[in-house]
């Protein structure tokens, strides 16, 4: 067997470990997918009136102008929350000493990072689809063709792979269960500073700054402009930038975190 072919098939056995996690513990998955839904419904029905008064558009604005509107920030804010539950599931997994017993095993080291990732993506999928079943059940109605339905799913899953690989490294360097579970939440906070609920220019100054410059903001305008047929710009040019830079970065700060000496200090 080749260390390729080792690593495959010990990086398989790691996925199957995580997705029966899934099932033996659905509380986390239901968790992580309840907050996107209960904010998808609650700014569509108890702010979308008010809020969607002043976009205007065909039918003079209101709440089926703000579903159309918001929706994207939602599905962006889907996968943010279930990257937070990988920090979690990373972070139970070093503090329960599975790992170090993992390290004595003649399994592939990459495999066990490995397997959080593509069980992560997984369970960010099937996030996603609920999400967006739900936005559209309650009026949303995206205007895509079936090439831009696939530009809109490359770019959800590029963020998903960055934003799983951060978590994956804030899973390692989290000393407890409790930490990894605090650290993550600013990723859940940035859309609401960004164009995901409110165009940025009704913003103030100093506000409207930080939120064009954020990551989220590209990103949202772009699977925006991909579902609505909405201008795009340079958005997708950042977005791209934005999730290559990020997921380098967090993926070396992951495998160092990871080959660090275990008897080194948590």
């Amino acid at each position: 067997m080749t260390a390729l072919s080792h690593t495959l098939t010990d990086s398989a056995t790691m996925l199957r470990r995580n997705l029966r996690h899934m099932q033996r513990y659905p509380s986390l998955t239901l968790m992580l997918l309840g907050m996107p839904v209960v904010f998808l419904l609650l700014f569509v029905y108890v702010f979308g009136g008010t809020m969607g008064a002043g976009m205007g558009g065909p039918s003079g604005g209101g709440r089926s102008e703000y579903i159309d509107y918001v929706a994207p920030g939602i599905i962006l804010m889907t996968i943010a929350a279930f990257a937070q539950g990988t920090a979690v599931s990373v972070a139970m997994d070093m503090t329960e000493g599975i790992v170090a017993r993992f390290r004595t095993m003649a399994i592939a080291r990459a495999s066990v990072l490995t397997g959080h990732v593509i069980g992560a993506m997984l369970q960010t999928v099937l996030g996603l689809a609920v999400v967006l079943g739900v936005a559209v059940l309650i009026g949303y109605r995206p205007d895509a063709s079936p090439v831009e339905w696939l530009a809109a799913a490359g770019v959800l899953m590029l963020f998903a792979f960055a934003l799983t690989w951060l978590t994956v490294a804030l899973g390692l360097a989290a000393d407890s269960v409790e930490t990894a579970s605090n650290t993550p939440m600013p990723l859940m906070l940035l859309p609401f500073l960004s164009s995901g609920f409110v165009p940025t220019d009704s913003m103030p100054t100093g506000l409207r700054w930080f939120a064009e410059y954020q990551p989220f903001t590209p990103l949202i305008e772009t699977v925006r402009g991909l579902l609505m047929g909405t201008p795009i710009g340079g958005s997708a040019a950042q977005t791209v930038a934005w999730c290559t830079g990020l997921t380098l970065v967090a993926y070396l700060w992951a495998r160092k975190l990871y080959n660090r000496d275990p008897s080194a200090s948590r």
